[in-house]
């Protein structure tokens, strides 16, 4: 049964508003938005099983609701991202009177351990960003396939070449590639604009791909950049499943996601002597504390060339 089949008309119009809030008021991205709203609308289900409803919810129930989600087996970081969600809805709830009192003032935050990022080393990355170049038809290739192969090459390189978020390259219009000038204007979180270099490499493979690969895949009329064998614009979803496809073809052993390769970008960035403020600003991260965490990765490697290479270590 569908969560949605599961909320009163008075919970799904009150999430609707909150939801709405988010998009227009605060501008956060449609992502965002959307985990938002699965997050309250599973609170929402957890009231209306136990014959309540988001306004009638208490301090207690909000605990039960968090301890349940730890029960399910949730990593610690999706909990503690939900109770944000809950605390985010009720204070807006609160401020708008939808609410007489906020039962999620004082809720908990639970501790997460934080993971360093997981980085590929530079040649593993550009075998990965490679590998739609050697195709895997047996005979010769179709059109289509070419096609998707030259998408592939160019997504894998703006993804590495540039540290783009998945969504940002699943987002990219054709006014907002500039290859003469060899710069990309992407639309990132909170709807700010970033004007980023490419890469010569990403250069060369978006070219191709606008000469030989768009053409075939494209629907008429269109300004996405990239699409799907279904001649729809390209969803993270599917990029997503495009970077498994190459990850276990060249390095099965590994575990690599859209997102590896913008570790990637920022860590080897930082380790080829980048000032860390650039990187924040090319990684469009609005806290510098973000950006830190690659420098624990960069640190962590040079203590390994330390114990590898000197004699007395």
């Amino acid at each position: 049964m569908p969560v949605t089949d599961e909320l009163s008309p008075a919970d799904a119009e009150l999430i609707d508003a909150f939801a709405s809030h988010l998009a227009l008021e605060r501008r956060l991205s449609p992502n965002t938005v959307a985990g938002y709203r699965r997050d309250v609308e599973a609170l929402a289900v957890f009231q209306a099983r136990g014959s309540s409803s988001l306004r009638q919810a208490t301090h207690p129930s909000l605990r039960r609701f968090i301890a349940q989600q730890a029960t399910r087996g949730y990593a610690r970081s999706s909990v503690a991202r939900r109770v944000a969600a809950v605390r985010t809805f009720y204070r807006w709830a609160r401020a708008r009177g939808k609410v007489q009192a906020d039962p999620a003032a004082t809720l908990g935050h639970p501790k997460v351990t934080s993971r360093l990022p997981v980085v590929l080393r530079p040649s593993d990355a550009a075998a990965l960003a490679e590998a739609p170049s050697q195709m895997d038809a047996v005979g010769e290739p179709s059109e289509t396939e070419m096609a998707v192969a030259l998408r592939d090459r160019a997504i894998l390189e703006l993804l590495y070449g540039s540290g783009l978020r998945v969504g940002e390259v699943c987002g990219l219009t054709l006014g907002r590639v500039d290859l003469d000038r060899g710069r990309v204007l992407v639309l990132g979180k909170g709807s700010k604009e970033r004007d980023l270099p490419l890469s010569d490499f990403a250069i060369e493979a978006v070219e191709t791909y606008l000469d030989a690969g768009r053409p075939v895949l494209a629907a008429e009329g269109s300004e996405a950049l990239f699409f799907n064998r279904r001649r729809k614009p390209m969803t993270p979803r599917d990029a997503r499943a495009m970077v498994e496809k190459y990850r276990v073809r060249v390095m099965s052993d590994r575990r690599v996601s859209p997102h590896t390769l913008r570790h990637s970008f920022a860590t080897h960035l930082l380790e080829g002597g980048a000032d860390i403020r650039s990187v924040q600003e090319l990684l469009g991260h609005a806290s510098l504390a973000t950006t830190q965490r690659y420098t624990h990765v960069s640190r962590g490697r040079l203590f390994a060339a330390y114990q590898q290479s000197h004699p007395r270590a």
